[in-house]
């Protein structure tokens, strides 16, 4: 009996894996957003055409990304690099590619606005913080958490 639990707490340590790599994606608070985006609004016009993205001020951490993927879905991410503590440097801009947000961090780590996940050789293994968008009618969407 004894050799048992011995033998499982031996396989227990072994298989699990402690990360100590310093990864840590949790700098970007919830910040409240009700945010109504009417894509007849000269504001948020390019949304009415898939593959745009447009950038919001004043929301979420740094902002918020839109980015229209078809007809009917409408995305909305933070703007803050989740991979750092929000400062000016990790507001993500338009990389000019349309569809890939930067960080103007010194790492300029690099997300797709399609699927909020990072690129290969980003500081951390983080996605982008995603907020959930309803369509409410008329070319009109309600963004919130």
């Amino acid at each position: 009996m004894k050799k048992t639990l011995i033998l499982l707490i031996s396989l227990l340590l072994l298989t699990c894996n402690k990360s100590d790599d310093g990864t840590n994606c949790n700098f970007l608070f919830d910040a409240g957003v009700n945010l109504t985006v009417n894509t007849n609004l000269p504001q948020f016009s390019q949304l009415q055409f898939t593959g745009n993205g447009v950038y919001v001020s004043g929301q979420g951490n740094n902002g918020i990304w839109l980015w229209r993927a078809n007809q009917s879905t409408l995305y909305a991410w933070d703007a803050a690099d989740p991979s750092h503590q929000p400062t000016a440097c990790s507001t993500l801009t338009d990389s000019g590619t349309g569809d890939i947000v930067v960080c103007g961090c010194e790492d300029a780590n690099e997300y797709s606005l399609i699927t909020g996940f990072g690129f290969e050789g980003n500081t951390q293994p983080c996605t982008l913080q995603p907020y959930r968008v309803e369509d409410i009618g008329n070319n009109t969407f309600l963004v919130s958490n």
